[in-house]
């Protein structure tokens, strides 16, 4: 729909091989602030493949299977890779969102901005029990209001209504992962 994916997962992405080879020096040499960078390599090749030039597709009909953590520690290090791939190759990937889609230069600037407005609401609202020992009522109803407008639009676009489960999310990404993408950025070198 929008010409572009932004990040072709690893284990489900395919690409064609004259397309791979024009860029496998690029891609085997990755830096990041001058040192070898090994992490987020799917979303770094995706947005080599946009900055060449190439179209990112995605196909409903591909099936693929991956591993999955199942363990804590083993997600919470899936998380902080994902982190620091996502800020560092946004920075990358800014030279190439003019000549795509404005969907996707949106899409990309909320998933950082979205994130900071969310830490943000979180610290504001301790900071509200902290100074006055009252519930930040309206912190915590703008943040459920907005998980449960994002899942429901996820549930009725895929006629779906277990997105709407997705809305427990929220508290994993308010109690686990903005902390450990707080580290993600602090410890991006």
């Amino acid at each position: 729909r929008f010409g572009a994916v932004m990040c072709c997962c690893g284990p489900c992405a395919m690409y064609r091989r004259s397309a791979m080879l024009s860029l496998l020096d690029q891609y085997e040499t990755q830096l990041y602030r001058g040192k070898p960078s090994d992490f987020g390599e799917d979303r770094h090749l995706t947005i080599l493949m946009l900055s060449a030039g190439f179209r990112t597709e995605y196909v409903p009909s591909a099936i693929a299977a991956t591993v999955v953590p199942d363990t804590m520690g083993v997600y919470l290090r899936q998380q902080l890779r994902w982190a620091r791939s996502t800020f560092r190759d946004t920075l990358l990937a800014l030279p190439v969102l003019p000549g795509l889609d404005r969907y996707l230069t949106l899409d990309a600037i909320g998933q950082n901005v979205g994130l900071l407005l969310l830490a943000l609401s979180v610290l504001t609202g301790i900071g509200q029990f902290a100074l006055t020992a009252t519930l930040p009522w309206w912190t915590i109803l703008v943040i459920g209001s907005m998980t449960l407008v994002r899942c429901s639009v996820a549930a009725y676009r895929a006629r779906e209504l277990r997105f709407l489960g997705f809305a427990l999310h929220t508290l994993v990404n308010i109690f686990l992962l903005i902390p450990l993408k707080a580290y993600a950025l602090c410890t991006l070198s």
